[in-house]
C-alpha cells in the first residue's frame, strides 16, 4: 500500500470520533472498569488501567471523570459485569469485518451486530472466518507536518527502540511493532519527543479491497454506522480501501 494515506483515514476517524465523544467516553469508561476490578485502582501496580487512563486522557477525557469513573469501579462490587467478545463477519462484495465488543448483555450485543451485518447486506461468520487475513500490530502514525525529525533519524529511533519496520506515506510515517512490544516503543518514542498522530494496537487488513459499486458501498456503511451506533461496539476493523 506504498502511497497509501493511512494518515486521512485516522484524521477520518478521529473527525468522527470527534463528533461522538459520548460513545468514546462511554467505551473507555466500561473499560476503566474492567481495569479496575481485574488489577485494582492504582495505576502504578496495575499496568492495564494506567494504558486505559492514557487512551483516556488521549480521547481529551476530563480528570474528574477519570477519576470518578476509578472510585466507582473501586467500589462497585455489584455492578455489571462487563466481558470481551469478538464477532467476524462479511459486508458486501467479501468486505471483511471484525467487530470487538465489550458488554454486560452478550445477548443484545449479538442481536445488535447480526442485525447490523443482515441490514447491510452482509452477515455474521464463524469465529476465525476473517481474522486469518488480519495482522495484530502495535500501529504509531507520525504526522509529517508535526515532526521535525529526518526520516532516516526516525526511522532508526524506532528501530532501536524495538519497532518492526518503518514505513513512509504521502503524508505520515507509520511504524509496527509486535504487540507485546507495543507499549516499550510508544514510551521510547515519547521520550524522544516524537508526535504521534495515533498509537494503538490494532488489526491491520493484510490486503485492501476496493468497491467500485456505490450500491455496496452504501450498504457497507449502513453496516458501519449501525455497529458504530451501538455502545457494547468498541473497535471495528474491515479491509475497506476508502480511498
Amino acid at each position: 500500500m506504498s502511497g497509501h494515506s493511512k494518515f486521512a483515514n485516522i484524521k477520518h476517524k478521529k473527525e468522527k470520533n470527534d463528533a461522538a465523544k459520548g460513545k468514546i467516553f462511554t467505551i473507555i469508561g466500561r473499560e476503566i472498569a474492567v481495569a479496575v476490578k481485574e488489577g485494582g485502582p492504582d495505576p502504578a501496580n496495575n499496568y492495564k488501567l494506567a494504558s486505559v487512563i492514557a487512551k483516556a486522557k488521549a480521547a481529551n477525557m476530563p480528570n474528574d471523570t477519570i477519576e470518578r469513573g476509578i472510585k466507582k469501579a473501586a467500589g462497585d462490587n455489584g455492578g455489571a459485569n462487563y466481558e470481551y467478545n469478538t464477532y467476524e463477519g462479511y459486508g458486501p462484495s467479501g468486505i471483511a469485518i471484525i467487530v470487538d465488543t465489550l458488554t454486560d448483555n452478550k445477548n443484545r450485543t449479538a442481536a445488535d451486530v447480526r442485525a447490523a451485518f443482515t441490514k447491510g447486506g452482509g452477515n455474521v461468520g464463524t469465529q476465525g472466518c476473517v481474522s486469518f487475513m488480519f495482522d495484530k500490530k502495535g500501529q504509531i502514525i507520525v504526522d509529517k507536518e508535526e515532526c521535525d525529525m529526518d526520516a532516516d533519524d526516525l526511522m532508526m529511533t524506532a528501530l532501536d527502540a524495538g519497532a518492526e519496520d518503518f514505513s513512509e506515506e504521502d503524508d505520515c510515517f507509520e511504524i509496527l511493532t509486535d504487540p507485546e512490544s507495543f507499549d516499550e516503543v510508544k514510551k521510547s518514542l515519547e521520550e524522544a519527543g516524537i508526535p504521534m498522530a495515533e498509537a494503538e494496537v490494532t488489526m491491520i487488513p493484510q490486503n485492501y479491497v476496493t468497491l467500485s459499486s456505490e450500491a455496496d458501498k452504501a450498504s457497507l456503511q449502513k453496516i458501519l454506522s449501525l455497529l458504530d451506533a451501538s455502545d457494547d461496539v468498541q473497535y471495528v476493523y474491515h479491509n475497506w480501501d476508502e480511498e
